[in-house]
């Protein structure tokens, strides 16, 4: 029988890589979408597509620091 503290951090670490690959691609993506839904609404060439590109990778930057602070036990924020 397995010992339940290493399945559990196991299981942590699972649950992170899951979190960390979820932030990469939904802010990621809602950036990139929500930029081409502006250009085309208000008929840029592309200036939108970037600002939301670098949006959600600082989303995604930040949501990923503050997941791996809590996963080392960092602070409960």
């Amino acid at each position: 029988m397995e010992d339940p503290s290493k399945f559990r951090q196991t299981v942590k670490a699972f649950a992170l890589m899951t979190t960390i690959s979820s932030y990469f691609t939904g802010a990621i993506l809602i950036g990139i979408f929500g930029g081409r839904w502006l250009d085309n609404h208000f008929g840029f060439q592309g200036l939108f597509l970037i600002i939301g590109f670098l949006l959600g990778l600082g989303t995604a930057v930040m949501g990923i620091y503050y997941a791996i602070r809590q996963f080392l036990g960092g602070g409960s924020s």
